[in-house]
């Protein structure tokens, strides 16, 4: 299966959060976790939204819910490095909003991962994604 490698839009980054890789993070091979990496991802993205005045619980209104999370690992990285987790948000689509990670090893700026995942907003109601509200879109063209 040919791999395509997720491209990071660093032109929309939107905010840069720094983060530990805690003992808690490490697994068997003794370095940073699938698991752990995701939580640290869902950590710097909802300071990215914070940063714009947004709560991923109540997106214009509505919550959000992961469509789907590709991530793509280019070098390992262990406790106790520190780590710098650059957010980027393109203009939304209709009803969907992608979210770039970049996570860099601070020491020697190495990319440790590339992540990308799409966020729908919901209604609570019907439980089916709404088009995104332009209070949202407002927002998010403001972080750039």
């Amino acid at each position: 299966m040919e791999r395509v490698r997720l491209s990071f839009p660093a032109d929309d980054v939107v905010h840069r959060h720094p983060l530990t890789v805690r003992i808690t993070d490490m697994n068997y091979g003794r370095h940073l976790g699938h698991d752990a990496l995701v939580s640290l991802l869902h950590e710097a993205r909802v300071a990215a939204l914070a940063s714009r005045d947004l709560r991923e619980w109540d997106l214009g209104g509505y919550p959000c819910v992961a469509a789907d999370l590709a991530v793509q690992y280019q070098a390992e990285t262990r406790w106790p490095d520190a780590l710098v987790v650059e957010t980027a948000i393109p203009a939304p689509g209709r009803k969907a909003i992608g979210v770039y990670h970049r996570i860099l090893r601070e020491a020697d700026g190495a990319t440790v991962a590339t992540a990308r995942i799409n966020l729908m907003l919901v209604d609570p109601q019907s439980g089916r994604p709404v088009v995104i509200p332009a209070g949202v879109r407002e927002a998010l063209a403001g972080a750039s």
